[in-house]
């Protein structure tokens, strides 16, 4: 079984948001949360706890409801290295300060 996990309030915050995005944008559709759940291979109750922000519904059905959406393009984007602005200031970090040329190597006939 696995271990219990209660999520930090930045994440909790992040999945309502997420939920309520999910849900205006079935909305602006115009479409059911029958529809929605069907499309998606879950249940109304589970579309449900989607549009709530439930932390405890896992991240494959999530993306199966932005695809039934039509909005799985950007959820690939994410994690997308161009976009991690973090993970590039520590790579420009610990460039070197200078940059040393390499002599060329000395070939047998310069003795």
């Amino acid at each position: 079984m696995p271990t219990p996990h209660y999520p930090t309030a930045a994440v909790r915050r992040t999945l309502r948001k997420l939920g309520a995005d999910l849900r205006d944008a079935r909305r602006r559709r115009r479409l059911s949360m029958q529809i929605v759940a069907d499309r998606a291979f879950t249940s109304r109750s589970t579309l449900q706890r989607v549009e709530a922000g439930d932390h405890r519904v896992g991240m494959g059905i999530y993306a199966s409801v932005i695809h039934a959406l039509g909005l799985l393009d950007g959820l690939g984007d994410v994690a997308d290295w161009r976009r991690d602005e973090f993970g590039h200031a520590l790579m420009t970090a610990e460039l070197p300060r200078r940059a040393r040329s390499r002599r060329p190597a000395r070939s047998r006939s310069d003795d």
